[in-house]
């Protein structure tokens, strides 16, 4: 449930969390105002959300997906019916990338290969099994904060998989913390995750995945979009950031935006999901 009231430039929200996908910015209901959370009308003004830059922000974070059932109906926010959308528009999005395409006559060759991909923010590894190794790409590695996620994985989601060879690492640490093996991988995968962390963090990070790169490699984003300004929950510390501000921090990492589409056909009055393809700036 959201809680929303106006106060000009500023706007005070309370968010009970579900899941990131499920939030909605149409459910403007009156509540007991127990946490203020703010969003300013001006897509790159960060002040409004001075908890990111506190020492638990990252802590917060964890205690709570640790706290979330470790099923693919948890990590959704009991939205298990939305994961069929989700994958058939990730898969559609990536394919001409792996696979070419035809623009009008002239038929397009791959930009990459499928032999390497890297999950991040992977739960239990719903976007590995559902999405990435049905492009197919031939092994991906997982990156996830939350223990009780990665056992999961390791012991039951993706145990057939582990067990065929189809994944390689998996990385139990925060996408804060993480540093791709130089010229690893041909995609780098970032579904609902970017959202906790910080704005500089996750500029530092872009950084770090662009020399994870093989040449021509590229890295995705599959991430909500606020209508407005910077949208704060704390109760799970993070953000939901507007496309302009998306764009900003891709630039300051040294990425330009391929290819850029929305998601369609998840429940109406949910927040916009985007998708972008990105590419190292040429130097």
């Amino acid at each position: 449930m959201t809680w929303y009231t106006s106060a000009g430039r500023m706007t005070l929200v309370n968010i009970r969390k579900r899941e990131t996908i499920m939030r909605k910015e149409s459910d403007l209901l009156f509540s007991d105002h127990s946490n203020f959370f703010t969003m300013s009308n001006d897509a790159n003004d960060t002040s409004v959300v001075p908890s990111m830059n506190e020492p638990d922000w990252y802590n917060n974070a964890q205690k709570y997906w640790t706290n979330v059932d470790a099923t693919v109906d948890g990590v959704l926010g009991g939205f298990e019916s939305v994961d069929p959308i989700d994958v058939k528009g990730s898969l559609s999005f990536v394919n001409e990338f792996v696979h070419g395409g035809r623009h009008g006559t002239v038929l397009k060759p791959p930009v990459i290969t499928n032999g390497y991909a890297c999950d991040c923010g992977a739960g239990i590894g719903r976007v590995t099994k559902n999405f990435l190794l049905k492009v197919p790409f031939q092994k991906v590695d997982l990156v996830e904060q939350a223990p009780n996620f990665v056992q999961q994985a390791k012991d039951e989601y993706l145990a057939a998989e582990i067990k065929q060879g189809l994944i390689g690492e998996i990385y139990s640490q925060g996408l804060q913390d993480f540093v791709p093996e130089q010229g690893k991988y041909d995609l780098i995968w970032c579904q609902w995750v970017l959202g906790h962390l910080t704005d500089e963090h996750l500029v530092a990070f872009f950084k770090r995945c662009i020399k994870g790169l093989k040449p021509n490699g590229l890295i995705g984003v599959k991430e909500n979009n606020s209508s407005k300004g910077y949208l704060l929950d704390e109760e799970d510390s993070s953000v939901t950031r507007p496309n302009t501000a998306f764009k900003k921090i891709f630039k300051e990492a040294g990425l330009e935006v391929v290819k850029e589409g929305i998601q369609r056909g998840l429940p109406a009055g949910l927040f916009a999901v985007r998708m972008y393809m990105l590419k190292p700036i040429a130097e």
